[in-house]
């Protein structure tokens, strides 16, 4: 059996065909973990919906997944950018989005040690914080109570963590970093307007996994999030979205080998940076 985590689909169906060929994936013994952000700015997020529900993946959720969430239920939120109407729309669409957000915003396998998420860990977390901050996000989510939450979900405050936060705060911080974090502070406080790739970030801020003192140094995490970032594997760091929305490649990393064997399948540009 092959374990592959794959980054940023994003709507690009087509592209994911692709990979999975290239992988010579089968279905019937393969596994895929998906960083999130399954949906959006790609054109065909409904049929990679329809595909990945019927696979019974592994994924996490990502920004974009949880605005489509966001987006189906108020519709204030829906932007001109947006690829998701076709699966608001379409028959089964209830269906898709009461799966998706029953996902996780973080996966930890302890037989292979590896640690799955969409974005990035503020430097007080560890394993244990981390689990158990997710798992609030996840229940809120699974309730009954869910469209209130995803109401409160939106701004960038809190930014530093205190373990006295409450409510919606603890619950939109954790959301923040989990699905939005690239850059923080020495102190932890989230940088969540800066997007260029490292070097491009004023001299105070880090990406969040290079700051020698994280909590997190111990664990194998994968991302993905950060186009701009690219390829890179460090030691305890996995970084899965090589940009195939922008023209790049989809990414496959295969786990069950040591090490781990980057694949990935070049994509057409589908959208340009900027792009309305």
């Amino acid at each position: 059996m092959a374990v592959y985590a794959i980054g940023d689909i994003q709507g690009c169906f087509d592209q994911l065909l692709g990979l999975l060929e290239k992988l010579r994936f089968d279905a019937a013994s393969d596994r895929l973990w998906l960083v999130g952000d399954l949906v959006n700015r790609g054109p065909k997020s409904l049929q990679t919906l329809r595909f990945l529900r019927e696979l019974d993946v592994v994924t996490v959720l990502g920004n974009h997944d949880l605005h489509l969430l966001a987006s189906a239920a108020l519709p204030q939120h829906r932007k001109r950018r947006d690829t998701l109407q076709q699966v608001m729309d379409a028959a089964d669409g209830e269906e898709l989005l009461d799966w998706l957000r029953r996902q996780p915003l973080l996966h930890h396998d302890p037989a292979s040690g590896y640690t799955l998420i969409h974005a990035g860990l503020p430097p007080q977390w560890d394993l244990t914080t981390a689990r158990e901050c997710a798992a609030e996000v996840e229940t809120v989510l699974r309730s009954d109570d869910y469209q209130d939450f995803l109401a409160a979900m939106y701004g960038n405050q809190p930014d530093q963590w205190h373990e006295d936060l409450q409510g919606t705060d603890r619950l939109r911080f954790t959301t923040n970093c989990l699905t939005r974090l690239r850059y923080c502070d020495q102190q932890g406080r989230l940088a969540l307007n800066e997007k260029g790739p490292p070097g491009s970030q004023p001299a105070h801020l880090k990406p969040w996994f290079a700051w020698p003192q994280r909590n997190s140094r111990d664990m194998n995490i994968l991302f993905g999030h950060w186009s701009t970032l690219g390829a890179l594997d460090a030691p305890g760091i996995h970084a899965l979205d090589t940009g195939c929305l922008w023209g790049g490649t989809l990414t496959a990393l295969r786990l069950d080998c040591d090490p781990p064997q980057r694949i990935t399948h070049d994509c057409p540009t589908l959208q340009q940076p900027g792009q309305k």
